[in-house]
């Protein structure tokens, strides 16, 4: 149990480093001088991603990152919502 425990902490500190990673990374994007350097950031925002997502299929296939179905009526209300803003 402790060991279950200690690999949990371990993937959402991971978790939360790599999302760390990407809002870098997007900033980097973002914030870019040339075309060279845009697509760098670029490539390893997408890198970052891509791991990110691994991170959290082994932590959901793990029951540590449970998820919520969301409602359809909480799901058309929102879409509402920002279709009127537009």
């Amino acid at each position: 149990m402790q060991t279950q425990t200690n690999d949990k902490n371990l993937m959402e500190d991971i978790l939360l480093l790599e999302k760390g990673a990407c809002d870098l990374f997007m900033h980097g994007a973002i914030e870019s001088s040339s075309n060279n350097v845009h697509q760098a950031f670029n490539d390893a925002l997408n890198d970052s991603l891509c791991m990110q997502d691994t991170i959290y299929d082994k932590m959901a296939a793990k029951g540590w990152y449970p998820t919520e179905q969301a409602e359809q009526q909480k799901i058309n209300s929102v879409k509402q919502k920002f279709s009127m803003q537009s």
